[in-house]
């Protein structure tokens, strides 16, 4: 039996040492306090409970690290743009911190390869990179502290990424951008769905989008949400010169 102790407690201090230098080397210091990271990156389908017997999950690191990346952008923005009112500085951070943005940095640092679950990680959907990013700072504030999780929300986000020019040209979101428009016009717009089926069985979405009962664009997706993400994307194109002079 002690042998077999032995055995495992080595094994657990071997990964726990790859893990240790992968982690410190994704966050450009050494952890503290590993436990943090490991709860960063645990799904709840892995149904660990911690010594109290409360579940553990990357969840609620995941709030945690998303309050903590927004009052840093927010803070970055304030100090950057002198002239930003509330409404353009609320613009700029929701531009910074999208749920596409966030899963691509996430991505970047390929922290899926270090998720527990007992699911597949072909079976998690695209917001899983940017979850675990997240719940990353979330960790980092726990471990180190403030000053450390905005040293590294400035260097993996803010000096890579963050350029004002650029994102003040850059559409979050056509669906709102049309709406803001045809409101502002006066126009009446709707969008139909319905359900399609791919060649290959997929189910699929379809949207039509109309404005003023015409249909100006029409999208396909796997969701109801980017379909008609993309109809809107499509119509913008088509009024773009309109939209753009307004």
């Amino acid at each position: 039996m002690r042998i077999l102790r032995k055995i495992f407690s080595k094994s657990r201090s071997k990964e726990n040492g790859i893990f240790f230098n992968s982690i410190a080397t994704i966050l450009g210091f050494d952890p503290i306090n590993l436990d943090f990271y490991s709860k960063a990156f645990t799904h709840r389908s892995s149904n660990r409970i911690d010594s109290a017997g409360n579940p553990v999950s990357y969840e609620r690191l995941e709030f945690l690290g998303d309050a903590m990346l927004s009052a840093v952008i927010a803070a970055h923005l304030f100090n950057e743009v002198p002239t930003g009112d509330e409404g353009y500085l609320t613009k700029m951070r929701s531009k910074i911190v999208s749920r596409e943005h966030l899963n691509e940095l996430g991505k970047d640092l390929n922290l899926i390869q270090f998720i527990e679950s007992k699911v597949p990680v072909q079976h998690f959907g695209e917001n899983i990179h940017g979850n675990i990013f997240e719940s990353l700072i979330g960790a980092i504030y726990l471990d180190k502290g403030y000053d450390a999780c905005e040293k590294f929300i400035q260097k993996r986000v803010i000096e890579p990424y963050v350029n004002i020019s650029r994102l003040e040209g850059k559409v979050i979101s056509y669906k709102s951008l049309i709406i803001e428009w045809c409101q502002k016009e006066k126009k009446t717009f709707h969008y139909d769905i319905y359900e399609d089926n791919a060649m290959d069985g997929q189910r699929l979405f379809g949207v039509k989008l109309s404005i003023d009962d015409k249909v100006i664009a029409k999208a396909r997706a796997t969701s109801k949400k980017k379909a008609e993400e993309k109809a809107s994307q499509r119509a913008y194109f088509a009024f773009q010169e309109k939209m753009d002079r307004k």
